[in-house]
C-alpha cells in the first residue's frame, strides 16, 4: 500500500484556501476603493496599487500554489523562482531591445 500522507500534505486545507481568498479579496478591494473614490492623489494611489499587487503575488504563491521553503517544498519553490527569473529576463531584455531599436530608428 502506498502512503498517502505525503500527497495530502502537498495540498492545502479548506482553511488555507479560505484565508488566501479573504486576503486576495482585501488586497483587491483596497486599490479598487482608492481608484473609484479618488480619495488620494495619483502618486500614492499608484504606489499602493503596486505594493498591494506584489503582496497579492506572495499571497497567491503561499496559499494557492503552496510554495514554501520546507524540506518538501524547496525543490518546487526553487523551480518556480528559476522560471520566474528567466521569464523576467526574457521579457525585460526584449522590451529593452525593442526600445533601443526604436530609439535608433528615430
Amino acid at each position: 500500500m502506498s502512503d498517502h500522507s505525503s500527497e495530502a500534505h502537498s495540498h492545502g486545507s479548506v482553511k488555507s484556501y479560505v484565508v488566501g481568498f479573504i486576503w486576495s479579496v482585501i488586497l483587491t478591494a483596497i486599490p479598487f476603493w482608492m481608484v473609484m473614490t479618488e480619495a488620494f492623489d495619483k502618486g500614492p494611489t499608484y504606489i499602493t496599487i503596486v505594493v498591494l499587487a506584489i503582496v497579492q503575488i506572495f499571497v497567491h504563491l503561499k496559499y494557492f500554489l503552496h510554495l514554501n521553503f520546507s524540506q518538501q517544498g524547496k525543490l518546487d519553490t526553487y523551480s518556480f523562482i528559476f522560471s520566474a527569473v528567466i521569464i523576467v529576463m526574457v521579457v525585460g531584455l526584449s522590451v529593452w531591445i525593442i526600445y533601443a531599436s526604436n530609439a535608433m530608428m528615430m
